[in-house]
C-alpha cells in the first residue's frame, strides 16, 4: 500500500525536461522578491528607496551629482530626483532599445560591470533599478539631457509606451527623476513608508559622501500636522526657548573652560594631513545646528515648509562637508571626548581609496563601523582587520618608545586601545568581493594592506605631533588593560561549566525540567514578589524563572570588571550559558526564548532598557538570532457580572467597554505592576503560550550606528542629548505614566 502511494505521487510529480521553467524578463523578481531585496516586509519596502538612491549616490561618487531629493507623496509613492548626468537615452545596440529601458527592464544591466560607467559603485550592481520596477505597481522615469526632457512609464515591470520626448530644458540641466508606487500585491504587510527609517539611512549616506546634499520630504498631511501643531504651541515653544537658553549658557561655560585649559597647555596640538576642516574653533556640537539648509531649516533638523498650494511639507536636509569626520562627531555627541581633535586620515594604495576617522571618549564601549562603496559591512572584513592591526601596532610602538609601557609589561591588546573608541572606516574599491550574498563582510585582501599602510603611516606622524593626545589615549588603554585583567578573574566565575567541573546554576533560578534548548524559555522577572508568582504560574517543563532584585547595573557607564562583578548580571550570564564578550558561544544557549517580563510602568520600562542595553553591548547575537522578547502584561482588568476581560491598551479597553456597555457593574483595575496579579492571572495573561503577547526584539544591522547612538543617548552620562531626544520624541507619546 505504501509503495503504491509512493508511485502515484511520483507520477503526479514527474520531474522531466518540461518541468524546467524559464521565467521571462522581470517575472523572476516578482516570483521570488525575497531573493533580491531580502523580504517583502517593511524592511524590503524601504529597500526599494535605497536602491534608487544608491544609483544617484554612484553619480555623486563619480563626481557628477551633488544633490539628491527624495519625496514621499500622500499615496505613499516616492520620487527620487538627482542632478547627475541622467540615465542614457540613446539606443543600446545590443538590446536594440533605449538604454534607460534596458536599465529598468533587464536584470544585470547597468554601468557597473567594468564598462567605464562607474569606477566604484554600491547597490545591487545592475539589478537595483529593474528590481524596483518589477516590484512597483507603476514607475515613471523622467530624464533631462542635452536640452531635452524624456519620459517613460512602466506598470509591474512592463513598458507602457516607448521612451518619448516631452519637452525642453536648459542645456546645462541634467539628471533623472524616478517616481514609483510599491505593488501592494507584493508588499502585503505594509506599503507605508516610515519617515524616520528613511531619515536614518539617508543621513548615513550623506555622511559617507562628502559634500553630497540629500533632502527628504514628506507630503503626507497627518505626518506634517504633528510638527506644525507642536511648532505653533506657545507652551512648547516656551519650554524649547528655555532649554535653548540653558544650552547656550552651558556651551558658553564650556568654551570658557576650554580657553582656560588651552592657556594652561591643554590639548591644543593638531593637525595631520587632510584633517583641517571649515569651522575649526567652533563648538563641534553647534556646527551642525548653525548651518542653514536650502529649504530654510537647519542642517539635520526636521522642519516644515509651506508649498505653493498652501499645504505643509515635512522636510529634513543633510549636507556634511566634513564627511566621516562629522559622522564621528555625530556619533560622539552623547559622549564626552577624551580629546578635542577628531582624527582623520585619507589616502590611496593599490587602487583602494581609504578614509578613516576616529575619536576616543570616556565610555567603555567600542563603536567601530565599516563601509565599502558606502555599503555597510556589519561583519567587518579585510578593511576592518587592516584598521585594527594598524592602531594596535602603532599605539604599542609609541607606548614603548615613550616609556609609557615598561619593558616588563605586556603589550596593550587591541581591545584595550579600542575602549571608548568611535571610528568610521570607509573604503572605495573598484571590484569589491563580499563573503556571501548579503554583503556583510569584505573579502578583498588588498583592502587590508591599504588600510593598514595608510593608517599606520599617518597615525605615527599624528602621535609625534600631538603627544598630549597620544598620552591620553595610551593612559586610558593602560587602565583598560588593568581592568580587563581584573575582569578576566571575575569572568572565570561566570562561565557555564559542566557538572563535572562542579559549577551550579544561580540559586534563585527556577530551572525547567526539559533539557532541549529548543523547547525551553527563561523569564527574567523584576523583583522577588513577581518572581514568586511567576514560579507558581509557570509550566515547569519548559519555563524557567530568574528573578532579579532591583535595577541591574547600567553597563553603558561601567567598565568590564564592574560588569562581571555585578551579582544580577552574573546570574543572567550563568543561566544563559553562552558566556559574554569574547567568550560568547551561542551554541551553548540553554533557552530558545529569553523573555524580559517587567512592570507596565516607567520603572518597568527602565529596567527593560537596562537589560536590553546589557544584552546589546555584550550578547548582541542573541538579538540578531531572534532569541530576545519582551512580555506584554495587560494594563487593565475589567470585571462585570463575574466575567473578566483583560485589555493591553487604552484602545482595547475602550473597545471592550463599547461591547459590554458602561454601567455601575463595571469594575476596572489598572495594573501598575506584575505583583498585583496572582499566579493564575499572570499565567492567563502573560505566560500562557496560547494567549500571551510577546514583542520580538529585532536588530537592523543596516541601522547599527543609529542603534548605538540611541543607546548612548538614553543610557549615557550626558544630559543635553537626552533632553534633546525627549523634546524631539515627546509628541509621539501615547500612554504617559505620571
Amino acid at each position: 500500500m505504501i509503495e503504491e502511494t509512493r508511485n502515484k505521487v511520483a507520477d503526479e510529480q514527474e520531474y522531466g525536461a518540461d518541468q524546467i521553467q524559464i521565467l521571462e524578463g522581470l517575472e523572476a523578481v516578482r516570483k521570488r522578491p525575497g531573493m533580491y531585496i531580502g523580504s517583502t516586509s517593511s524592511r524590503g519596502l524601504h529597500h526599494l528607496v535605497y536602491e534608487i538612491v544608491d544609483n544617484s549616490v554612484d553619480e555623486a561618487l563619480a563626481g557628477f551629482c551633488d544633490t539628491i531629493d527624495v519625496t514621499i507623496h500622500e499615496d505613499n509613492s516616492v520620487t527620487v530626483v538627482d542632478n547627475g548626468r541622467g540615465i542614457p537615452v540613446g539606443i543600446n545596440h545590443k538590446a536594440g532599445i533605449p538604454a534607460v529601458e534596458v536599465v529598468f527592464t533587464i536584470l544585470h544591466a547597468g554601468g557597473k560591470f567594468g564598462g567605464g560607467g562607474y569606477k566604484v559603485s554600491g547597490g545591487l550592481h545592475g539589478v537595483g533599478a529593474s528590481v524596483v520596477n518589477a516590484l512597483s505597481a507603476w514607475l515613471e522615469v523622467v530624464i533631462c539631457q542635452e536640452g531635452k526632457v524624456y519620459k517613460q512609464r512602466y506598470e509591474r515591470g512592463q513598458v507602457c509606451y516607448p521612451l518619448k520626448e516631452i519637452g525642453t530644458c536648459p542645456m546645462e540641466k541634467t539628471g533623472s527623476t524616478i517616481t514609483f508606487l510599491p505593488d501592494d500585491t507584493i508588499f502585503t504587510e505594509t506599503t507605508v513608508f516610515e519617515f524616520d527609517v528613511l531619515k536614518r539611512r539617508l543621513r548615513e549616506m550623506a555622511f559617507l559622501t562628502k559634500g553630497l546634499r540629500i533632502i527628504l520630504r514628506d507630503d503626507r498631511q497627518d505626518e506634517v500636522a504633528e510638527i506644525v501643531t507642536d511648532n505653533e504651541n506657545s507652551q512648547i515653544q516656551e519650554l524649547l526657548q528655555r532649554a535653548e537658553t540653558d544650552r547656550q549658557e552651558e556651551k558658553k561655560e564650556e568654551s570658557q573652560k576650554r580657553a582656560g585649559e588651552d592657556k594652561k597647555g591643554g590639548l591644543q596640538e593638531y593637525p595631520v594631513s587632510g584633517a583641517e576642516e571649515k569651522g575649526e574653533g567652533e563648538d563641534p556640537l553647534e556646527r551642525d545646528e548653525n548651518r542653514i539648509s536650502r529649504t530654510g531649516g537647519k542642517i539635520g533638523k526636521m522642519h516644515s515648509v509651506t508649498l505653493e498650494n498652501g499645504k505643509k511639507q515635512k522636510v529634513i536636509e543633510f549636507y556634511y562637508e566634513g564627511g566621516i569626520k562629522e559622522f564621528v562627531e555625530y556619533l560622539n555627541k552623547s559622549k564626552t571626548p577624551l580629546y578635542d581633535n577628531i582624527i582623520y586620515f585619507e589616502g590611496e594604495k593599490n587602487h583602494v581609496y581609504v578614509e578613516v576617522s576616529f575619536q576616543h571618549n570616556d565610555s567603555y564601549n567600542e563603536s567601530v563601523f565599516s563601509f565599502v562603496n558606502n555599503i555597510n559591512t556589519p561583519e567587518g572584513g579585510t578593511h576592518l582587520q587592516g584598521f585594527r592591526n594598524a592602531i594596535t601596532k602603532t599605539f604599542n610602538d609609541y607606548a614603548r618608545n615613550t616609556k609609557l609601557l615598561k619593558d616588563s609589561e605586556p603589550n596593550l591588546s587591541g581591545e584595550d586601545i579600542r575602549e571608548g573608541l568611535t571610528a568610521i572606516i570607509s573604503v572605495k574599491i573598484e571590484d569589491p568581493q563580499f563573503e556571501g550574498q548579503t554583503k556583510q563582510k569584505l573579502g578583498n585582501s588588498e583592502a587590508r594592506g591599504a588600510v593598514d599602510n595608510i593608517v599606520s603611516e599617518q597615525l605615527t606622524y599624528f602621535l609625534e605631533l600631538n603627544p598630549t593626545v597620544a598620552k591620553a589615549i595610551c593612559e586610558k588603554s593602560i587602565l583598560a588593560q588593568r581592568a580587563r585583567e581584573a575582569a578576566r578573574k571575575a569572568r572565570d566565575l561566570t562561565r557555564r561549566k559542566t557538572a563535572l567541573e562542579g559549577m551550579s546554576l544561580p540559586g534563585k533560578l527556577a530551572d525547567c525540567s526539559d533539557k532541549d534548548p529548543a523547547n525551553c524559555e527563561i523569564y527574567i522577572v523584576e523583583g522577588d514578589s513577581a518572581g514568586g508568582s511567576a514560579k507558581t504560574a509557570r509550566s515547569r517543563a519548559t519555563q524557567a524563572i530568574l528573578p532579579l532584585r532591583g535595577k541591574i547595573l547600567n553597563v553603558e557607564k561601567a567598565r568590564l570588571d564592574k560588569v562581571y562583578a555585578n551579582a544580577e548580571i552574573k546570574a543572567m550570564i550563568t543561566a544563559f550559558g553562552t558566556g559574554i564578550h569574547e567568550d560568547f558561544d551561542i551554541t551553548k544557549l540553554r533557552y530558545n526564548k529569553i523573555i524580559l517580563m517587567t512592570d507596565a510602568d516607567v520603572d518597568g520600562a527602565h529596567i527593560s532598557t537596562l537589560l536590553l542595553t546589557f544584552i546589546y553591548r555584550f550578547m548582541p547575537e542573541l538579538i540578531k538570532e531572534g532569541h530576545v522578547y519582551l512580555a506584554k502584561p495587560p494594563l487593565y482588568k475589567l470585571e462585570k457580572n463575574k466575567k473578566v476581560w483583560y485589555a493591553y491598551s487604552d484602545e482595547e479597553l475602550e473597545s471592550i467597554l463599547q461591547e459590554v456597555g458602561r454601567d455601575q457593574n463595571n469594575k476596572i483595575q489598572r495594573y501598575k505592576g506584575l505583583g498585583e496579579m496572582d499566579a493564575e492571572q499572570l499565567w492567563e495573561t502573560t505566560m500562557d503560550p496560547a494567549r500571551r503577547i510577546l514583542l520580538k526584539v529585532n536588530y537592523d544591522e543596516e541601522m547599527e550606528s543609529e542603534i548605538d547612538l540611541t543607546f548612548t543617548t538614553l543610557m549615557g552620562d550626558k544630559v543635553e542629548p537626552r533632553r534633546d531626544y525627549i523634546e524631539e520624541n515627546a509628541k509621539f507619546v501615547k500612554n504617559l505614566d505620571i
